[in-house]
């Protein structure tokens, strides 16, 4: 039996290198595929791992309509086995709906790979309809960890160096700073707004503060000592 199977995870988890894998996988066994993407930091119809893998993709775009693809790859005399669909999270609820009925229908196997929730704590609305509607979901086992050393668990919008939680759902962005840049989290912290930026700026005031402190009581003499030629 097909299946729909929904790999879910944070940033850096590992998403599209699993994507690559399982294609790597299957055509091996001789199984003929196709991949699609949508928003790639690679650029349009690229899906990247950041290992540095990187293949040709479909892009989908708001008007894609994913069973007209299949249909038309089958009318041109090309088997279709399976797809993977990276960057789900960004597909329309319909496009979502379109995957379920390759599934049900044609008996293709669709494995989608995606963050499930926004940088707001929001569900994307195709994660949301994946989740309603895929025989399994799976959370990816490659653990990523908030600055902290904790497990993250949510995904945040910087700008300028500063977490935002207002702004339009989509904005591409990376890990590697600028003005606009993604930065895992534990819940805490991502509640708190505390990113490591943040966090390591709070460490340096704590330090300065402290030594401020020291020179203050060394200048007093306190503790534990008296002014110069006092006896107890």
């Amino acid at each position: 039996m097909a299946e729909l199977v929904f790999f879910s995870g944070t940033m850096d988890s590992g998403k599209s290198t699993l994507a690559l894998q399982m294609d790597h996988n299957y055509a091996a066994r001789g199984r003929t595929g196709l991949i699609f993407t949508r928003d790639d930091r690679a650029g349009t119809s690229r899906l990247s791992s950041r290992l540095g893998l990187e293949v040709d993709a479909r892009e989908v775009g708001d008007d894609t309509d994913l069973w007209e693809v299949v249909a038309a790859e089958r009318q041109a005399g090309r088997l279709i086995d399976y797809l993977v669909c990276d960057e789900a999270q960004f597909y329309s609820p319909g496009q979502i709906e379109q995957l379920a009925r390759l599934v049900d229908e044609i008996e293709i196997d669709v494995f989608a790979f995606g963050i499930t929730a926004d940088f707001r704590t929001r569900l994307f609305p195709g994660s949301a309809r994946l989740i309603e509607l895929a025989d399994r979901t799976e959370v990816i086992q490659v653990q990523t960890l908030c600055w902290c050393g904790a497990r993250a668990t949510h995904n945040a919008r910087t700008v300028g160096g500063v977490m935002v939680v207002e702004g339009d759902q989509v904005v591409i962005g990376d890990v590697d700073g600028g003005e606009v840049a993604y930065e895992v989290l534990c819940r805490r912290h991502h509640m708190r707004r505390m990113t490591a930026e943040v966090a390591r700026r709070r460490s340096s005031s704590s330090a300065s503060l402290m030594d401020a402190a020291d020179a203050a009581d060394d200048d007093a003499g306190w503790p534990g000592e008296l002014p110069h030629g006092q006896r107890p």
